[in-house]
């Protein structure tokens, strides 16, 4: 009905302009009872006037059809069949843009006033995503309309990772239809979680009874939609809440005032309504049609102002369709007065014949016509031109009394930038059973930070499960995909939601296990030192000559260094420290362990060769036992060179062992050397501890072969067992217990050499004497 209106409208705005068309009419034929019917086509005639003279046109009246203007429901008719084959005939369809219909081929007078909806796949995804919809179902007619759309739609949902539910194609023949009906139904009312549809294509019986029939059956389902499926707006729809909530997507225009007036003003007993157009508008009003002949209904005045119709059963604002068939009538006008100036100027008529022409002639100058609209819309009928267009977002408002109004919330922009396409008031959107909460539509819930999504087998991207991130990785936003690692000097917080920075640390003085150790460090030093200064004040005493003073001095003075050498490992590692750890250290105890070796040897060469003449002897008088050190400690300066020459120890930072710590080491640079130093270590510990073990039997008064044998029996001990846990430890602890080890091997010579010495010279003085050595030798 509304499309009656609208082009009485034009027709009466183009009729009173004396700039277009003068002297001519175009007026629409009504005869018959079904000229609403959508699929009808509208013939436009113009009318020469018989009372205005106009120069070069003839006086006497002249009738000619120039075009048809083709309505929804109609772009695949058979009624379009015979009109392509007679003469021609140009055709303005002003029904939503159609795929077939853009075929020059097979249709080249055609010309489509909708433009096309490049866009609204884009729009109808980007409201989604405002609104984190990820979970939609989809209806479709059955045709190439519907196809083309179907394909878009996926395009912009597979780039925005959104998802179809379901994907119901509804067939154009009702016979089918009824037989597919059930599972239809069971996606939209039952068996689908989507709470969002998608209603797409041509207005057709089945799917518009389909669609009536989800919506009022409470499906409770958000309904996107297009503005040729605005009928859902009449009064009798608002008696339930289904429409609450449904976005229409409407081509963006700017309002016709003319035809708002014209609604206003009009006294629909002057215009020629057949009973068709009368009766569709008074079933809006609630009227009661008596018979099928009568030619009035009760309740009913044909002299009620269209403003009352309008409001009760469309929208006093302009479909889109009637604004394409707004724009196609002045079209039809515009290209016809241009058509008559070209004919004036070229052929003039002479008078008394009737001005003709033939409908090619009239199509070549429709296709190529360019003009501004009352609205001061600009219009073209190259479809091309009109590709990206802008959509309005209308929902819908329930009132009392069951009275709805469709409001404006919203616009898209294809052509701003990604972010600011889309305008939308929130507040202006009433939801079904007036929540003022979001409806959601998702297959599964979001993931919270914390969480990444995991797919679910067999089902969409849509569809997944939340796995919580792995250890030190995070995630701080919803619904990702991927948890994010760390940075190495960063960890995970206890929710995995944000990386914290690791605190440095090292074995420091202040620390409790560092503080031990340094004071054990101390401890052991001081009475090494102590040890020596007993010894050098009871040098003279038979029991310290009889061990080979200047030995024993080297000897403890070593162990001082090496007990000093625990500091290195404490505090904050640099350069310098991380060189002498290991390499001060292995020097030092190789000069021990080579001193326990002469010791050893010195023993048992002194009881060994006590026969004037023998060989061996040379050895005891030359002094030849007093390189054994030098050599023995050169031997190692010279590997520890090597090490430092090729890859010596440097600053590292251990970030794994310790949950939140940076732990500040020294790397060894090069295992091969560090295990080729310590290998020499040792293999002079096994030397000693041989030699030492074959002088066990010797007399006890001189023997201490037994002490040395224990000593370095403490030794190897120590670092057969430090070998496996340097390997199984990090961080702090395996610090620790290089430092440990130091120590326990250090104090293992202390002791089982010294302290039964010590003992003697301090608490046994009487057995300290020549005689009491003497006697005890024999």
């Amino acid at each position: 009905f509304q499309f009656v209106v609208a082009l009485f409208s034009a027709i009466k705005e183009i009729n009173s302009n004396p700039y277009i068309l003068p002297n001519i009419s175009l007026i629409y034929p009504v005869h018959g009872n079904d000229d609403f019917y959508p699929c009808n086509i509208f013939p436009v005639i113009f009318v020469q006037s018989r009372n205005i003279s106009f120069p070069n046109y003839m006086c006497e009246e002249q009738i000619s059809t120039v075009a048809g203007l083709i309505g929804p429901m109609c772009v695949l008719s058979a009624k379009l069949k015979p009109l392509m084959k007679l003469f021609r005939w140009p055709q303005l369809s002003f029904a939503p843009f159609h795929p077939i219909l853009s075929d020059r081929e097979h249709f080249p007078n055609i010309y489509q006033m909708a433009p096309k909806d490049t866009s609204l796949p884009l729009a109808m995804v980007t409201l989604m995503l405002h609104f984190h919809w990820n979970w939609v179902g989809l209806l479709i007619s059955d045709d190439e309309q519907g196809t083309q759309f179907l394909s878009e739609l996926r395009a912009e949902m597979q780039g925005n990772r959104v998802c179809l539910a379901f994907v119901s194609i509804i067939p154009m023949d009702i016979k089918m239809y009824l037989g597919e009906a059930g599972i239809h139904d069971k996606y939209i009312m039952t068996s689908s979680s989507a709470n969002v549809v998608i209603i797409y294509g041509e207005v057709n019986p089945t799917l518009t009874f389909s669609y009536a029939l989800w919506t009022r059956f409470g499906s409770h389902k958000i309904w996107l939609s297009t503005s040729q499926w605005e009928y859902s707006t009449i009064k009798r729809d608002f008696n339930h809440d289904s429409l609450l909530g449904t976005f229409t997507f409407s081509h963006h225009h700017p309002e016709i005032s003319g035809f708002k007036t014209f609604i206003q003003t009009v006294n629909l007993s002057n215009h020629p309504l057949s009973n068709s157009s009368a009766k569709w508008g008074w079933v809006g009003l609630n009227c009661s049609e008596l018979c099928t002949n009568c030619k009035a209904w009760n309740n009913c005045s044909l002299s009620v102002s269209l403003e009352l119709l309008m409001w009760h059963r469309f929208d006093m604002a302009m479909s889109d369709e009637s604004y394409n068939l707004y724009n196609a009538v002045y079209a039809v006008a515009h290209s016809l007065h241009e058509m008559l100036l070209r004919h004036v100027d070229t052929q003039p008529v002479k008078y008394g014949k009737e001005l003709k022409f033939e409908p090619w002639q009239f199509s070549s100058y429709l296709k190529k016509i360019q003009f501004t609209n009352p609205a001061g819309d600009p219009l073209s009928m190259n479809q091309e031109e009109n590709s990206h267009v802008e959509y309005d977002i209308f929902s819908i408002w329930k009132f009392e009394e069951s009275q709805g109004v469709k409001v404006k919330i919203g616009q898209f922009t294809p052509y701003f930038s990604h972010g600011q396409q889309l305008y939308l008031s929130e507040d202006a959107i009433m939801w079904i059973k007036g929540s003022s909460q979001i409806i959601h539509s998702v297959c599964s819930l979001s993931c919270a930070p914390g969480f990444r999504k995991s797919p679910q087998e067999g089902k969409a991207v849509c569809c997944f499960d939340c796995t919580p991130c792995p250890e030190n990785e995070i995630s701080n936003e919803t619904d990702l995909d991927q948890c994010v690692k760390c940075p190495v000097d960063q960890y995970a917080n206890t929710e995995q939601t944000r990386c914290l920075h690791k605190v440095v640390t090292f074995l420091a003085y202040d620390d409790p296990l560092g503080m031990t150790l340094a004071c054990t460090s101390l401890f052991f030093s001081a009475l090494t030192a102590v040890v020596l200064g007993v010894f050098v004040k009871h040098q003279d005493t038979p029991i310290v000559k009889a061990n080979n003073r200047t030995l024993t001095y080297i000897l403890l003075l070593s162990l001082i260094f090496s007990f000093l050498c625990s500091f290195f490992f404490i505090g904050r590692p640099n350069t310098a420290t991380c060189i002498l750890q290991q390499t001060a250290f292995a020097v030092v105890f190789t000069v021990a362990v080579s001193t326990v070796l002469a010791k050893t040897i010195t023993v048992v060469l002194a009881f060994k060769v006590t026969a004037p003449g023998k060989r061996m002897r040379c050895f005891l008088v030359s002094g030849a036992l007093n390189f054994i050190i030098p050599i023995c400690t050169l031997i190692q300066l010279i590997l520890c060179v090597i090490w430092l020459g090729t890859s010596p120890p440097f600053i590292d930072t251990d970030t794994h062992t310790e949950h939140g710590y940076i732990m500040i080491v020294c790397n060894t640079g090069s295992a091969t050397a560090f295990y080729c130093v310590l290998g020499y270590l040792g293999s002079l510990a096994i030397v000693s501890f041989t030699v030492a073990f074959l002088a066990r039997n010797l007399p006890d008064t001189f023997n201490e072969a037994k002490f040395l044998t224990f000593s370095m029996l403490v030794f190897c001990s120590v670092w057969v067992t430090f070998l496996p846990v340097h390997h199984s430890t990090r961080g702090k602890v395996m610090v620790a217990m290089e430092v440990l080890s130091i120590l326990t091997s250090s104090a293992g010579l202390l002791v089982c050499i010294f302290a039964p010495k010590c003992f003697i010279i301090l608490f046994r003085p009487e057995r300290n004497s020549l005689q009491k050595f003497r006697h005890k030798a024999y």
